[in-house]
């Protein structure tokens, strides 16, 4: 049996193109999450929240892998708000909200991720408590590839919001997603991929 990889079970949401927005349907899809507030690129709380998603999400698929089912760790995804929405383009980014989250197939449970957290913690992982498996239903959403450093996704983000989603009449139904397909830290910035979607609700 072929590894689940959830960017090839759902390529349409895991390939888009970098020319324009895209239009797809997310059906609801579940996430291992943790959420927190500050900047990711200097607080302490984000590192220790990806420390704990991937300590877990890699103890809960090797226990899959044993049983006999295994599948590829999905990439890591955000969901990222703040209480000023203009607090992302002025870059204040020690107000920014934000759930990091890596998905889980659909047979990993609350018992399975329960036991990760136990072998997680006796390996002295911070953060296990603020875990959560949760599903996210985003239904329609648009979505676009963006390529180049994080910093620079705010003019593509006014084009979606000030432009493009007036001009085809959609609203707002969720929080701005991301997923991060390179590794920041192997990856230079003018080269990272990360995936911008916005769920949205017509007129």
């Amino acid at each position: 049996m072929d590894k689940y990889d959830v960017k090839k079970q759902f390529k349409d949401l895991y390939a888009p193109r970098a020319r324009d927005f895209e239009v797809v349907t997310v059906p609801p899809l579940s996430y291992l999450m943790l959420d927190g507030q500050g900047n990711p690129g200097t607080a302490p709380a984000y590192a220790a929240a990806l420390e704990a998603l991937y300590s877990v999400s890699y103890a809960v698929k090797f226990a899959s892998k044993h049983a006999g089912r295994d599948y590829v760790v999905g990439p890591l995804e955000g969901l990222w708000t703040a209480d000023d929405a203009d607090a992302f383009t002025r870059g204040e980014k020690d107000s920014w909200k934000w759930t990091m989250m890596i998905h889980q197939p659909g047979w990993i449970g609350a018992a399975e991720v329960q036991d990760g957290i136990a072998e997680a913690a006796a390996k002295n992982v911070p953060g296990l408590d603020l875990l959560r498996l949760e599903t996210l239903d985003e239904g329609l959403s648009l979505q676009i590839l963006h390529i180049g450093s994080y910093d620079d996704e705010a003019p593509t983000l006014h084009r979606l919001h000030s432009e493009y989603m007036p001009s085809k009449g959609f609203g707002f139904a969720g929080l701005h997603h991301e997923i991060y397909l390179s590794d920041a830290r192997r990856v230079a910035p003018e080269k990272l991929k990360t995936i911008l979607r916005q769920p949205v609700r017509r007129p």
